[in-house]
């Protein structure tokens, strides 16, 4: 097949949406299959984290991204590809697909990213307001005429049903994953080291996303002053890009609690010093208060480092299932419960978890697992779209539908 990936933007600071890109398309081109992109971004971005073919057709105006270059180019290309792929919502490269291919015989299919769940109807009520206004026009179509709208978890598919009052969707789980650690761990290491050497020696709380409200980041900063900031040896590694502009907020809040010292700000980190992160951390502590998947949760199982997750993280349930990690509210209660509790148990029962994280990554988050199954729905998607050009919506085109759903 050849599959057009549309999303807002390729850049890695955007987080989970492209690093699910890459990471299933790495599988997905090795089996033999093309896959490129269109974005919204400037045609002078600097492409070179993005490792497949690239349209840029922005630079898109404002934060909804509206870019008539990239409409007039979905139009007149849409027809190149076997299927296409939207990465999130409420952007114009949404409604920009729907608008291009839905009458067409290029059938496309809905990745949300997590963006129907209710956390952010009842963290953003006015901007909820707007999205309500701007839904039954736009993002409901988007959704009711997709080919599958996909999902990374069941969690993730039950909360998206309770944020609008109107929604069809043909609903599909697909799943999400990383792949396994690759590359020389000794090299890796010292990548790491070499660019934060206070750390060498150190046992290390990891947090790895964007410095975002969402993440939780007060509640690490505060957690581990509660817990683990009168042990000499512990510190908190704060590993992503500010995103929003709260991490000098975020810097004060460390002040404040006399932790400065032992909190280490690294900025986005890839390649060789991510992986020598993930390697080096003892811990790995992600408070969010709402994530669809969670991919870093998955790679840092996929090093055996146990995670400690709130219950907001929609995979909280496998981890905790396989015993690969602790699971709390997302409060300063739960968080603080998260640290004690993994600093007070035996050394052997740290090493039992480590390997119960290894095997949860394994079972359900390798990267091949999620990619097999989004195949299998491209396939079923392109099969019954092309029956009811031919022969309308037919019983036969209702059978195929039945089967993959």
């Amino acid at each position: 097949m050849r599959i057009l990936h549309v999303i807002a933007s390729v850049r890695p600071q955007g987080g989970g949406p492209i690093e699910g890109v890459k990471q299933l398309a790495s599988v997905v081109t090795a089996l033999g299959h093309e896959v490129e992109i269109a974005s919204l971004d400037s045609p002078d971005i600097d492409a070179a984290s993005c490792p497949l073919p690239l349209y840029a057709l922005g630079p898109g105006k404002l934060k909804y991204g509206y870019s008539s270059r990239f409409a007039s180019w979905l139009r007149g290309n849409a027809q190149a590809y076997d299927v296409i792929i939207v990465r999130g919502i409420w952007q114009f490269h949404s409604l920009a697909t729907w608008r291009a291919v839905r009458r067409s015989k290029t059938p496309y299919v809905v990745f949300t990213d997590g963006m129907l769940d209710p956390w952010f109807k009842n963290t953003y009520p006015l901007k909820h307001l707007k999205k309500r206004l701007y839904w039954p026009w736009a993002e409901y179509r988007v959704l009711r005429d997709a080919g599958a709208v996909l999902f990374t978890s069941e969690e993730e598919r039950r909360l998206a049903r309770q944020s609008f009052s109107r929604y069809s969707a043909r609903e599909k789980v697909v799943g999400q994953g990383s792949i396994h650690p690759t590359g020389d761990a000794g090299a890796q290491l010292a990548a790491w080291f070499s660019r934060f050497p206070h750390l060498r020696g150190k046992r290390l709380v990891l947090f790895l996303g964007r410095i975002h409200p969402k993440k939780g980041c007060d509640l690490a900063i505060r957690a581990f002053a509660r817990v683990l900031a009168s042990q000499p040896d512990w510190r908190l590694v704060m590993a992503g890009p500010d995103q929003v502009g709260i991490r000098r907020a975020l810097e004060r809040l460390a002040a404040d609690l006399n932790i400065s010292d032992k909190v280490t700000w690294t900025d986005m980190i890839t390649g060789e010093v991510k992986q020598g992160a993930l390697r080096s951390a003892e811990v790995f502590l992600l408070p969010s208060h709402q994530e669809n998947f969670g991919i870093a949760v998955a790679e840092a199982l996929a090093y055996g480092v146990p995670a400690l997750i709130s219950n907001k993280i929609n995979i909280w349930r496998e981890v905790e299932q396989d015993g690969g990690g602790l699971v709390a509210e997302d409060d300063l209660e739960g968080t603080s419960s998260l640290l004690q509790k993994w600093a007070s148990l035996p050394d052997s029962q740290k090493a039992l978890m480590r390997e119960a994280a290894k095997k949860c990554f394994d079972t359900r988050f390798e990267i091949h697992r999620a990619a097999g199954n989004l195949l299998s729905t491209l396939t079923a998607v392109v099969e019954e779209h092309r029956l009811s050009h031919e022969y309308g919506a037919d019983a036969e085109a209702g059978r195929l539908r039945g089967a993959w759903r």
